[in-house]
């Protein structure tokens, strides 16, 4: 069958109405047959028919069988949540996905981080160790000196040196106005080679001794005439221990040091009145100030052998001060550990061979809860023109050799001091 408008005319029509050529058509009622409300009358200015053709026209095309108007290409269709605006992904389009971090870029940055950390540490470790001040000739061999031993073993001496302490301070502290320096306390610390923990042992500063080339004298005596290297070599000489490491600390590196990592929790076992130190305390739990902790140490107040509670007093400050200094709370804040590098640098000093290396080790053995004693003793004795404590040979013995051979300190000894 031909689509109507392709151009070509109608074949033409009998009288009975079909058209020539084909099949019958429908009937068209003529004008006769047609009601006279159905006749339209013809306009008034006909335009010439236009040839009916399947072309589509310019300008123009077919969408789905029918014909549009206008030149502009056709748009393919979309569902409207991809092409709204007012779709689930916004004006922009679908959100692009998120980015994950892989687990290589966080092993770079952890990288990153401990090198950094590594090379700030590097850095401080050698700056301390440029601040420490070497004493020459402290431990130097001589005649007679013990052979070294197994395990590392450290002099430790406070000082009375009233150095760097204003005319105000010395009021404020009570330290008075003493000339020259002495030994105010001094203690033996045993660094064991195995897995044993550290021994600290007190050496009371008036014990009877034999001071090389000065005959028998109270152990602070040999300070006061030969300095730390006397000091050394007798402790040397009548503990048969040889020293590998000596350290002084004097009032005012003492006070810095406590200030500086914001005081020291200690148990006071029973309350302190002394105005010859400058110290008032009550008993228990509390937090002291340098001052205050100077004058807890120095203290000759309390207990029935007042230089024996003393000793005690000074090992029990020793062991707070250095497990506050070694805590996370001091040593990861920059604004404690930096200033009690500088303190403690500034305070101490050492023989040339220690290093900073040397003074970790000893922090890390002070942080190990040490055993602390004292050297046994009973009795006294005339030296130096006063009474001495005399040691109880017998025992003192039996706890150097141990400390000598490298083994725990036998507990009998322990209880004694």
């Amino acid at each position: 069958m031909r689509s109507p408008g392709d151009g070509r005319p109608l074949p033409g029509r009998n009288a009975d109405g079909a058209r020539s050529g084909g099949a019958p058509a429908h009937r068209i009622p003529s004008a006769q047959q047609v009601p006279p409300t159905a006749q339209q009358a013809p306009p008034a200015n006909p335009l010439p028919a236009e040839p009916v053709s399947d072309a589509p026209r310019a300008g123009s095309s077919r969408v789905y069988g029918r014909q549009r108007s206008g030149g502009s290409p056709i748009k393919p269709f979309t569902p409207k949540s991809e092409s709204s605006p007012s779709g689930p992904s916004g004006p922009s389009g679908p959100k692009p996905p998120r980015r994950r971090i892989k687990g290589r870029t966080i092993l770079t940055i952890v990288a990153a981080v401990v090198a950094l950390l590594l090379v700030v540490g590097v850095g401080l470790f050698f700056w301390i160790d440029s601040r420490l001040t070497g004493i020459p000739g402290v431990l130097d061999d001589y005649a007679g000196r013990p052979a070294d031993t197994p395990g590392t073993n450290w002099l430790l001496v406070g000082s009375d040196s009233r150095k760097g302490l204003s005319a105000a301070d010395r009021k404020k502290l009570a330290t008075g106005r003493a000339a020259g320096q002495r030994t105010d306390s001094m203690m033996l610390l045993h660094i064991p080679a195995g897995s044993d923990k550290p021994t600290l042992v007190s050496l009371p500063r008036d014990s009877a001794v034999t001071i090389p080339g000065k005959g028998r004298n109270k152990l602070n005596a040999a300070y006061a005439f030969g300095g730390p290297k006397l000091l050394a070599q007798t402790v040397e000489t009548v503990t048969g221990i040889r020293v590998d490491h000596y350290m002084e600390i004097g009032f005012a590196g003492f006070v810095d040091i406590v200030d500086a990592v914001g005081g020291v929790e200690i148990n006071v076992r029973a309350a302190v009145d002394d105005p010859k130190a400058g110290l008032k305390l009550k008993k228990g739990l509390q937090t002291l100030t340098g001052g205050q902790a100077l004058g807890y140490v120095r203290t000759r107040k309390g207990g029935a052998l007042p230089d024996f509670e003393r000793t005690k007093r000074q090992r029990q400050f020793l062991g707070a001060v250095v497990k506050k200094a070694a805590s996370p709370g001091v040593l990861i804040n920059p604004f404690t550990s930096i200033p009690l590098a500088m303190s403690a640098t500034d305070a101490v000093a050492v023989d040339s061979s220690t290093g900073a290396f040397d003074m970790l080790s000893l922090g890390l053995a002070m942080g190990d809860s040490p055993v602390t004693t004292v050297v046994p003793f009973g009795g006294n004795e005339i030296a130096g023109g006063g009474s001495a404590v005399k040691w109880d040979k017998e025992r003192a013995l039996a706890l150097f050799n141990a400390l000598k051979e490298d083994k725990p300190v036998p507990k009998e000894i322990i209880d004694a001091g």
